[in-house]
């Protein structure tokens, strides 16, 4: 008897550890049937809102390339802007000078200073438009002749003073343009003229050889007859 009881405590002790543990309980009031129509469409509800969420974020990339792109493109738009306006600015203007004619005469007579100065730019211009006037008050062939005479006069001038014949157009008009009062004497001074336009670079998809006008223009067998 007393050899039994010093074991007794170890015997227990695997007497309860023989028997099996106890599963967890449940709680059935939170039991949801993982087929109902509820779940099914609640799983669809977060696809749609995960796929709208990534066309959301792809929408705000786009945006942000496109008003990056609009905003480099205003950029160049400004650059060449600009660059337009520095090169008009750099250009100089054509000079416009008025060589004036007595009554009826289709003689030229400059000043020495007026000569020099319209000389001088004639010779560097790559265009030198000619615009035969007179003062009269009703279209003639009197008029018509004499406003082209007077455009024929001032070129055969340029031309003999150096300019090159290439670059020089002419035209007339007999009535109208008129640069003053017609009605006074000294109105009509001023219109009896031939306007030189000195052109500082060839107008834009022109050359030397083509300048349409609406005036009349003094064709080239008419200036050599001229001459």
């Amino acid at each position: 008897m007393r050899a039994v009881l010093p074991w007794l405590p170890w015997l227990l002790i695997l007497g309860s550890c023989g028997s099996p543990p106890k599963p967890p309980r449940v709680d059935e009031s939170r039991k949801r049937p993982a087929n109902t129509a509820m779940a099914v469409e609640l799983q669809g509800c977060k696809a749609d809102l995960q796929n709208t969420r990534i066309l959301a974020r792809e929408s705000d990339r786009r945006a942000e390339t496109v008003v990056a792109n609009t905003e480099q493109w205003l950029q160049r738009q400004s650059a060449a802007s600009v660059r337009q306006t520095v090169a008009a600015s750099a250009q100089p203007a054509n000079a416009v000078y008025s060589v004036r004619f007595g009554f009826a005469s289709t003689k030229v007579d400059l000043p020495a200073d007026t000569a020099s100065a319209l000389i001088a730019a004639a010779h560097a211009a790559p265009l030198v438009l000619l615009r035969g006037r007179t003062d009269g008050a009703t279209d003639s062939p009197a008029e018509g002749r004499i406003a082209r005479q007077r455009a024929l006069a001032v070129r055969d001038y340029l031309v003999a003073a150096g300019v090159n014949p290439a670059h020089i157009r002419a035209t007339y008009q007999p009535v109208g343009d008129h640069a003053a009062d017609n009605g006074s004497a000294t109105g009509r001074g001023l219109n009896r003229r031939v306007e030189v336009e000195v052109y500082r670079a060839l107008p834009i998809a022109m050359d030397s050889s083509a300048v349409a006008m609406p005036e009349h223009a003094v064709t080239s067998n008419v200036e050599v007859a001229g001459s």
